[in-house]
């Protein structure tokens, strides 16, 4: 009877790690991370409990609906790399069905939990889950252009935030997405450096220019930093509480733009690695330094 009892525990300990998997667990965090210092910024503050609470597990699910529906759809491909392999669904321990499942019902609760903030919450949550999954996922294999889509809705839980305050998109709120927007090239092509063999293994389309690891990669990255910098600067050009917490995102600018300038001189695995790193680095720590500049 004991051995019964430990088998089914674990059984439901394996399943409960798959369906982790299938969310994408800490991409989930990032999103609700992101959003809330957003709405904290934008609202200095201002914001109600139940705002933060409904958009934080509202932005979760929603985020783990399109990560379930992404996994479904690259299944096939995702059994043809190292790193993916075994993740629940191309590994046999869950269904294409079961993911689907998960997937509808995370993204109506998700989408149902934002329409009680504000309609347009709701709404371009469900823009940034059309664009994941149904543009997105698909379009990496066909263009490396796909980047560049990705991006978009990426970029949407920090204006998402804004938009859950004053139910209408601010210049505040687009700042916010736009710097994470830029944020992401370096990030994503650091990745996709790192990664390379792998990706191609499964046909997707991610370095730019003609896919290779060359110092283009370096040197367009680094370009993608001065927007970066430029447009992280603006939420303090109102109200500037905090010269540290300005002096933090300006020199966390110009660190992220030398790892990309370390890319385009080595040209080495190594300072892909460390420019990812960096990204990885970057937005927390300037999302932070939003919010002391709030306090």
């Amino acid at each position: 009877m004991s051995q019964v009892k430990t088998s089914t525990l674990s059984k439901t300990r394996i399943y409960v790690k798959d369906f982790i998997e299938l969310t994408k667990f800490r991409l989930g965090v990032l999103v609700i991370f992101s959003s809330l210092v957003s709405l904290y910024v934008v609202s200095a503050g201002q914001a109600m409990m139940s705002t933060y609470f409904m958009l934080g597990l509202g932005g979760f699910l929603v985020s783990g609906g399109a990560s379930a529906l992404n996994e479904v759809f690259e299944k096939d491909y995702d059994a043809m790399m190292e790193r993916t392999r075994d993740r629940p669904i191309p590994a046999g321990r869950m269904t294409s069905a079961e993911g689907l499942f998960y997937a509808g019902l995370m993204s109506l609760g998700g989408v149902s939990l934002l329409a009680m903030i504000n309609p347009l919450t709701a709404f371009l949550s469900t823009l940034s889950l059309i664009l994941y999954a149904f543009v997105y996922t698909p379009f990496k294999r066909f263009s490396n252009i796909a980047v560049l889509v990705g991006a978009i809705p990426g970029a949407f839980p920090l204006l998402i935030g804004g938009v859950a305050f004053h139910g209408a998109i601010t210049m505040d709120a687009i700042f916010l997405f736009g710097m994470q927007f830029f944020w992401q090239f370096g990030h994503f092509w650091a990745i996709a450096w790192v990664g390379d063999k792998d990706y191609k293994k499964a046909g997707y389309l991610l370095l730019p220019f003609d896919g290779e690891k060359t110092k283009r990669v370096g040197m367009i990255s680094m370009w993608t930093c001065v927007p970066l910098i430029l447009i992280s600067l603006l939420p303090f050009r109102n109200n500037m509480n905090s010269l540290v917490a300005f002096i933090v995102v300006t020199v966390l600018g110009g660190f992220f733009m030398y790892r990309s300038y370390e890319l385009y001189r080595d040209n080495t695995d190594k300072a892909a690695r460390r420019l990812m790193f960096a990204s990885f680095i970057y937005l927390p720590a300037v999302l932070l330094a939003y919010s002391l500049n709030v306090l």
